[in-house]
């Protein structure tokens, strides 16, 4: 009975594991394909649900990448005003908007700015991130603990359906105009994020 019991307690446990890694796992859509992020909830909790709650929310599902800066990072998240989706959207002023939810406080760690992480953008205010993050194109160590790192890309499914490096998928984005702060012109844009 002991061992019948043991067993139950085991199966229980990895199975509650697996629901709860498969809640912080979302799918990034862009235009090259599927793009895997893991979400760091013991780390950033507060941006991790508000990342959700806009992405469940389909504010993210046509936001454009209005900053992509080659070999430091691509921003996104402007649902007010960088949503190719809605009357509000103004490509001069994607960048200045956010949700209509309040900004949040900061959730700094000592977790790296490396290829493929995801983290907030933010004003110089510390406590000022809203629902703009930006995903990381190689390593940028002089943003560690100044930013709230809250996710990271592990992995991607191209086009066709063959498993890939994540980061892959997003190094095609649209790459802005390194003179004028990698505005872009003609961005790209999130298909979904769920």
């Amino acid at each position: 009975m002991n061992k019948l019991i043991t067993k139950f307690l085991i199966l229980f446990f990895i199975l509650t594991n697996n629901i709860i890694a498969e809640e912080n796992i979302m799918i990034l859509k862009l235009k090259g394909g599927d793009v895997k992020i893991e979400l760091f909830e013991d780390v950033a909790p507060n941006h991790v649900k508000r990342i959700k709650q806009l992405a469940k929310d389909g504010k993210y599902d046509g936001v454009v990448f209005h900053r992509v800066i080659a070999n430091f990072m691509a921003q996104t998240g402007d649902v007010k005003f960088g949503n190719s989706s809605n009357d509000q959207y103004d490509l001069k002023r994607a960048g200045m908007g956010g949700s209509d939810l309040p900004d949040l406080k900061e959730e700094f760690s000592d977790l790296p700015h490396e290829r493929g992480t995801l983290s907030m953008a933010r004003s110089q205010d510390p406590n000022s991130a809203n629902s703009q993050f930006f995903i990381c194109f190689k390593e940028a160590s002089f943003l560690d603990r100044q930013y709230t790192v809250f996710g990271k890309v592990i992995e991607g499914i191209d086009n066709f359906g063959k498993v890939v490096d994540g980061m892959d998928i997003v190094d095609q984005i649209q790459h802005g105009d390194q003179n004028n702060n990698g505005s872009v012109s003609k961005p790209d844009k999130i298909i979904s994020f769920k």
